[in-house]
């Protein structure tokens, strides 16, 4: 060992004279980094946040926000006037001397920056004005004698973004609770919240309608990015205490548990709730022949019902109110499963809370649903998630079901685990994608169209996609905002890292202990922030692997996979036959790779390669010994075409007969 070691060193002493007598190697050959495709992808320096291994680590903080909320609906002006106070409870190590809050009912206002680009324009008059309006923020303090001591602080609004500053800084550990007062509109449809006329009156699905604080955390500080309509949201995590009042005749579904059904409801309403709650049929809480009866209000019922809800652990809260709502709930798991919808959908509709029980019974494998109620709310939405509670829409009752499962998909991304969605969205686009193939697949066991398609992660209508999509390609990793169209900007957040997770789990690694890694990161990160460098470094520490070069070509790059046999050339030798194929990767991406052999007696043999057949470079020979009469005949590459390669005209090689 130690004559080696002394070899070695006597090497390396001479060869910097020798190299440079004979071969000027400091002048000819200029030093590169590495461009290896298998090169690491992180720089792992972990810290006390965040671990390399994709875990939390031991001093990892993020900030909390509760939320007590008294709000209420005029439907006569399509005002809502909310007074909030919110305890925020500063985890960080930084003093903060400002919040900022969210102001995404700002979205089409004329008062913004963005109102010259603005694709969300709502006509405005002497009666509706889009935008929120700010009418005081106070800090509410302890004052002798139990009282509170309000003090008015300043703020300032940057379009969809307002800017507290605080009288006095805010330390680490620190609380800090303040009151927002505000009103403002709610617009006829703004994507994801607006309204829809009936001849009862009008019906709501109500979302971004109160300040929010944005999330300071240990990456970026103060996220602040702007909502432009397109990319979506990232919030805080705390406790909901909210009170609606309504008009009378209206029936109203929210975030959260009812707290005060007694009041709100009359005893036969009361009484089937009850039953729903432990029936794994469908009840109907109020029927089409019953909207509009006194038999849905309780007696003495005034101008205005009162509704109080709360939700605990919860990143936001939205709500759906209306005087035609029939109303059905089953349950699974304890969990109340409810769905609500105007009569005119009933068709459609009418087994919708068993398709909320069915999807979220599914969607638990990968992680128990924590919440005590599941609902969806037809409206003018097309689909939008929130917790515990989603907006959906459909023409039929099989893509209602695709509709209502995607979004309920939402409620373990980014509900549980609370990713920044304006920045990635395909963490929650994309994984509700992914897992949306097998909970279709579970009501449907026999359409084998529909599941084929984009919506679910298809391979074939990927590759379909790129041989039709004429215009520039750019990564998953960019914004939906800064996306050149509505279809790339879609196709990066929901299709493309569906397909990506769907090989990797079928075709890369073994598909159980993919499961398992992919639960540990919900377990990992449930109700915390993950950047995606944390499930990244979750997946390759629980499946043992480094998956850099995975990650970097469907994630980062513009990669396409292009696999090859150019050639085999056969020898005859000492009674054998050895057969050298000579493979190819064409194109950027690599992957392992998949051949079968034909021979000539007619047997057949699949053997898969794995990734590190490239390490090396590009080329790489695959050789095999044979018995003459097994000479092989035919060799094909991904022969079940399951890889996505762009090029299959030269995956086969055939002996010239």
């Amino acid at each position: 060992m130690n004559k080696l070691f002394a070899l070695l060193a006597l090497c390396a002493s001479a060869a910097p004279a020798v190299a440079a007598a004979q071969h000027p190697l400091a002048e000819n050959r200029r030093g590169v980094s590495d461009t290896s495709v298998f090169r690491p992808l992180f720089a792992a320096f972990p810290n006390a946040y965040r671990t390399a291994s994709g875990m939390p680590g031991p001093l990892y903080w993020q900030q909390r926000a509760d939320y007590v909320i008294k709000a209420s609906l005029d439907p006569a002006t399509q005002t809502i006037t909310g007074a909030e106070t919110i305890k925020y409870t500063n985890n960080s190590p930084d003093t903060l001397r400002f919040l900022w809050l969210q102001l995404d009912m700002n979205l089409g206002s004329r008062k913004t920056r963005f109102s010259p680009l603005d694709h969300f324009f709502f006509p405005e008059d002497s009666t509706f004005h889009m935008g929120a309006t700010i009418e005081q923020v106070q800090a509410m303090r302890p004052a002798p004698g139990g009282k509170t001591r309000a003090t008015t602080l300043t703020w300032w609004l940057n379009s969809t973004m307002m800017r507290v500053d605080l009288d006095r800084p805010l330390a680490p550990k620190g609380v800090l609770s303040f009151a927002i007062n505000w009103h403002y509109q709610v617009p006829m449809n703004s994507g994801r919240t607006g309204r829809q006329e009936y001849p009862q009156g009008w019906l709501y699905q109500i979302a971004q309608w109160y300040p929010r604080l944005a999330v300071y955390d240990d990456v970026r500080g103060w996220n602040t990015d702007q909502y432009l309509g397109a990319s979506e949201f990232y919030l805080e995590y705390g406790d909901f205490d909210v009170t609606l009042t309504v008009p009378t005749q209206y029936t109203v579904a929210g975030t959260g548990a009812l707290r005060n059904g007694t009041q709100v409801f009359p005893p036969v309403i009361q009484h089937r709730l009850a039953a729903a709650a432990h029936s794994d049929t469908i009840v109907h809480i109020i029927t089409a022949d019953e909207l509009g009866t006194p038999g849905v209000v309780p007696a003495g019922a005034g101008a205005n019902r009162i509704w109080h809800f709360t939700a605990t652990n919860v990143r936001d809260f939205a709500w759906a109110a209306a005087p035609n709502f029939v109303w059905d709930a089953t349950s699974w798991d304890g969990i109340l499963m409810q769905a609500l919808y105007p009569p005119d959908a009933t068709e459609t509709w009418k087994t919708a809370a068993d398709m909320n029980r069915h999807a979220v019974m599914i969607h638990s494998r990968w992680f128990p649903y924590p919440w005590p109620t599941a609902i969806s709310v037809e409206g003018p939405v097309g689909g939008m998630e929130y917790p515990m509670i989603t907006f959906d829409n459909a023409e039929n009752p099989k893509e209602l079901y695709y509709t209502m499962a995607h979004e309920q998909g939402h409620e373990w991304f980014p509900m549980m685990v609370g990713s920044d969605e304006r920045l990635y969205p395909w963490m929650d686009e994309g994984f509700n994608t992914f897992i949306d193939w097998y909970t279709f697949r579970s009501r449907y066991p026999t359409d084998t169209v529909r599941i084929q398609t984009l919506e679910f992660g298809s391979l074939p209508a990927y590759l379909d996609f790129l041989s039709k999509y004429p215009g520039p390609e750019t990564p998953i990793m960019e914004t939906q905002d800064r996306s050149p169209n509505g279809l790339m900007s879609g196709w990066n957040a929901y299709g493309k890292p569906a397909v990506a997770l769907h090989f990797l789990r079928e075709q890369v690694v073994d598909s159980t202990a993919f499961d398992a890694a992919f639960r540990e990161y919900i377990r990992r990160w449930i109700y915390r922030h993950p950047q995606p460098e944390d499930f990244f470094r979750t997946m390759d520490d629980v499946l043992g692997e480094d998956l850099s070069w995975f990650w970097r070509s469907w994630f980062y790059r513009t990669d396409h996979l292009d696999q090859a046999v150019d050639s085999v050339v056969q020898t005859d030798t000492a009674g054998h036959v050895l057969s050298r194929v000579f493979l190819s990767s064409r194109r950027e991406m690599v992957a392992p790779v998949e051949i079968r052999v034909t021979r000539a007696d007619g047997s057949v043999q699949t053997t898969k390669l794995p990734v590190e057949t490239w390490l090396t470079g590009p080329q790489a020979v695959w050789m095999l010994v044979d018995a003459p009469a097994a000479r092989p005949v035919k060799v094909e590459i991904d022969p079940r075409r399951v890889y996505p390669d762009i090029d299959r005209s030269n995956n086969v090689w055939s002996a010239a007969r």
